[in-house]
Parts: structure tokens; sequence; C-alpha cells
């Protein structure tokens, strides 16, 4: 009886280490794990539920399946004309192949790391493989667009291929070939070539930023100033000849207004002129003698006040202030 009660005990305590061991474990949905016995990979779980391993021999080791996200740093890197710019990129990113992940990087931490060597490498090669234009534009559009200028109503004067001539500095005038959104592309695919070997599937890696460091920051500031001057200058230009346009009409309009009234003024004034004659005459064919005498004293009443002195008034001009008549 002591026998069998010292078996019972004994079975309890195994069945319950057993049950504390744990023989069940559950794989939740976006996860997957590996099981690990003494260090060694014997199986991998990708299916979510309830599953069984040996215990106290098993390890059950958790990853997740869903999309991951990597975050780089930024970093300073030198374009093909040796700019330095600073770079900001980050990645999706999820393990593909389980086994090989463990294999050879084991946890997600390293993965990070892996995945940081690897693109930032390959960003570095790109970058520096190409001009500082194309890092920076995706397309040519810059040099092609007039239409917002037109839509502003100002340019007309000027021709359409004299604006993006004005717009764009010397350094930016050169077209791009491949441009930032290719060149993300490429980091990419040179990326993925990298990285299948350690379990791991690159979804996209995306340019976040890019940036000026310091040096180029107050070099491109200054060359913006320029270009914006230049532009300025130009509509200035512009708006000078406008206004010396305009001013050359209204002075033509004026010149044509005033030609136009002298000319009616001085019809008028001869036809009154003529008129003034045609009565003048009538009236001193009705009695010439008469208007001799009134011209006389009209004469007088302009003349005599302005005499100082009249020495003698035996003339002419005085026949009738002293005629006996």
């Amino acid at each position: 009886m002591k026998k069998v009660l010292t078996f019972l005990v004994v079975a309890a305590v195994i069945l319950i280490g057993i049950l504390i061991a744990g023989p069940l474990y559950v794989i939740d949905e976006g996860e997957q794990a590996v099981i690990v016995q003494m260090g060694r990979l014997v199986r991998v779980v990708t299916d979510a539920g309830l599953h069984i391993k040996a215990p106290f021999i098993d390890d059950v080791v958790r990853y997740p399946k869903r999309i991951m996200a990597w975050d780089g740093e930024a970093k300073s890197m030198p374009t093909r004309e040796k700019q330095y710019i600073w770079v900001d990129v980050t990645a999706r990113w999820r393990i593909s192949d389980l086994q090989k992940f463990y294999e050879s990087i084991t946890t997600v931490d390293g993965a990070y790391q892996k995945l940081a060597e690897v693109i930032d490498s390959e960003v570095r090669t790109v970058i520096a493989e190409n001009y500082l234009r194309e890092t920076v534009r995706n397309s040519n559009i810059i040099l092609e667009r007039t239409d917002l200028l037109d839509s502003l109503g100002i340019g007309d004067s000027l021709a359409a291929e004299q604006i993006p001539d004005l717009i764009q500095s010397e350094g930016s005038k050169e077209p791009i070939i491949r441009g930032r959104r290719q060149l993300a592309e490429e980091i990419l695919t040179r990326s993925r070539r990298m990285v299948p070997e350690y379990g791991i599937e690159l979804i996209d890696v995306v340019t976040r930023q890019i940036r000026y460091n310091d040096e180029l920051t107050q070099s491109v500031y200054a060359r913006m100033i320029k270009e914006r001057n230049q532009i300025a200058q130009a509509f200035r230009s512009e708006g000078e000849g406008k206004k010396a346009e305009w001013l050359g009409r209204m002075e033509n309009e004026r010149r044509s207004i005033f030609s136009d009234a002298y000319e009616k003024a001085e019809t008028i004034r001869g036809t009154a002129d003529a008129e003034a004659a045609r009565i003048y005459a009538e009236a001193y064919n009705q009695d010439r003698d008469f208007f001799d005498f009134w011209r006389a004293v009209e004469s007088y009443r302009s003349t005599l006040p302005k005499f100082d002195k009249t020495l003698t008034t035996d003339m002419e001009y005085f026949r009738y202030l002293y005629s006996p008549r």
C-alpha cells in the first residue's frame, strides 16, 4: 500500500511538472515560430493555432509574420559632383524564410542591424554615382511648364522659351535622366539581391528626406535669391517696356486729340473771322466817314493815356480831335 501511494505521488509530481513545462503552445495570428532543441532548429511553425511540443526539450522562438518597418538614420553622403547631402531612408520588410532567418540572423534586432548595413551601403553607392539634381528631382517638369506664369497673367511679352531660362539657375537647367524615384527603385533592387540569404523579403525602400548640409544650404539659398532677383528684374523690365509702350500710345493719342481740336478751333475761328469781316465790310460800306471817325476815337482811347506829353496836335492823326468839323 505504501509503495502504491509513493508511486501515485511520483506520478502526480511528474504530471504537474509536465503541465508546468507546457506541452501545448499557441501561435497567434501574425506570428510564426521555430522549434529549437538544444540550440538546433527542428521545425518551423507558420500556421496559427494550438500546437504540441516536447516538454523540457523543445523551445518555441516566436517571430512576427507581419510587415515591419525599418527606419534608418539620416547620414551625410557625397553626390557625384562631391556635394554632401543628408539622406534619410525608410524601408518595409518581412521574414520570408524563417529557417534561413533563424540560422543566419536569429533575432529581429539582428535583422534591423543587417538591413541598416545593406541599405545604407547601397544608398551611399547610388547617391555617389549620380548628380545632385538626380537625387532631389523626379522629373523635368520645372523646365517645361510655363502655364503657371500664364495663369498669373505675367510674362506675356516674354517669349515662351525665355521663361524657363529666367527661372532656372545654371545648375538646375540640366535635365534629369533618372530622377529621385528611379534612384529609390535602384536602391531597392540592389538591396533585394543581398537580403534573401538572410530569409528576409524587402518590400520597398523609400527616400523619406533629402536635405542639404549647412554649407550647401547657404549656397542654395544664395542661388535661389539670385534666381528670384533675375525673375523679378525680368518682370520689372517687362513692366517698364509695357509702361513705355502705353505712355507712347497715350502721348500719340494726346497729340492726335490736340491736333484735331486745334484743327476744329482754327476752322471755327476762320469762319468767325470771315463772318466778322463780312459784317465789318457791310458796316463800312454804309458810312465810310463815320467808320473812320469811330476807328480814330477807339485809337485815341488806347493811345492817349500813354502819352506823357504832346508837343503838337498839328498832324493827321489828331484831325478828329481838333478839327472844326
